[in-house]
């Protein structure tokens, strides 16, 4: 009796594994891939599931979700300098290809990596290393058209391809900086001596204007006393008769040059000498102003003759 007791026992538990191992749950974004004695038979969703206990088994399951591959590829350039470029790959399983997903690929982010090798190794060589910076989008374009047609066949779908990195040796970067430095320097020196060309032209502008105006200030003024001196001597000779025009330029000279005299003492900051300057130094002032105008008359009167022969 105990052995049949203990037998209904063992057939219970039995039963009620079995029923429990009947059901199974997937993961949300992911299918389960269900073998029945080693041998494919479907693929169960997402949420409860029930597969037959002894028979059916759950090899593995499917990640639906898209994932990132980041592979660093060393390659030198055209102009022969190694550069570390790092290449992102962007893939998801297709949902209608998880049985090719699952079971062709043995490692399929490994065989991803070696077509990002593959192609990057064979664009980067035919680059320069400026150009590598310039042109990294036609190798990213490269790099998913490449993939996409080949892993297409195995189940997977690639999103993006991006060069996410392009890192030169250290020496070279070093380099590329003192060169860029040296340009730029270059440059501030070209405008730096342009804008002083422009202030030394225009200062020299300013120079030439404000002297031209200064000449014609005093050619005005000149023009002005000459004036005032023609009206004086006219004045005096109708106010003071049988006065003669050198009389009246005596007296013009002898008052400027007291008017002068008056000038210089009056400023307190004047260091003006006048050597000599004494009542005998003033007569010999006149003399001397006197037979340079009568020099100057005897002059002009010497070469109008001359002009009038030459005119006849």
């Amino acid at each position: 009796m105990e052995m049949v007791v203990g037998l209904i026992a063992f057939v219970v538990v039995v039963v009620l594994v079995s029923f429990l191992a009947m059901f199974f749950t997937v993961q949300q974004q992911s299918v389960a891939i269900v073998q029945r004695f080693g041998k494919f038979v479907r693929v169960a969703p997402a949420g409860l599931n029930i597969k037959i206990p002894l028979i059916e088994s759950v090899a593995g399951s499917v990640n639906l979700r898209v994932r990132q591959l980041d592979v660093r590829v060393e390659t030198k350039t055209e102009d022969n300098v190694f550069v570390n470029t790092v290449v992102s790959v962007q893939y998801h399983v297709l949902p209608d290809k998880t049985y090719d997903a699952f079971y062709h690929l043995a490692d399929p982010q490994g065989q991803m990596a070696a077509f990002v090798f593959d192609v990057v190794r064979a664009r980067v060589p035919q680059l320069k290393l400026d150009e590598l910076f310039e042109k990294k989008d036609e190798i990213a374009d490269a790099v998913k058209s490449e993939l996409a047609e080949v892993m297409d066949d195995f189940g997977y779908g690639i999103v993006k391809a991006l060069v996410t990195d392009i890192d030169p040796d250290p020496k070279v970067k070093e380099a590329m900086n003192e060169i860029n430095a040296a340009q730029r320097m270059r440059v501030a020196a070209a405008e730096k001596g342009e804008a002083e060309r422009i202030l030394k032209v225009k200062a020299a502008e300013a120079e030439a204007q404000s002297k031209a105006l200064q000449g014609k200030g005093i050619a005005d003024q000149r023009r002005a006393i000459i004036d005032g001196l023609r009206t004086s001597v006219e004045v005096f000779q109708h106010g003071v008769p049988g006065a003669t025009a050198q009389d009246v330029m005596n007296l013009v000279l002898m008052t400027q040059y007291f008017d002068t005299l008056k000038d210089v003492g009056g400023s307190a900051q004047s260091n003006t000498i006048l050597i000599p300057h004494s009542p005998g130094g003033l007569s010999d002032l006149m003399s001397q102003m006197r037979n340079a105008i009568m020099t100057a008359d005897a002059v002009r009167a010497t070469r109008e003759p001359v002009v009038q022969q030459s005119t006849n």
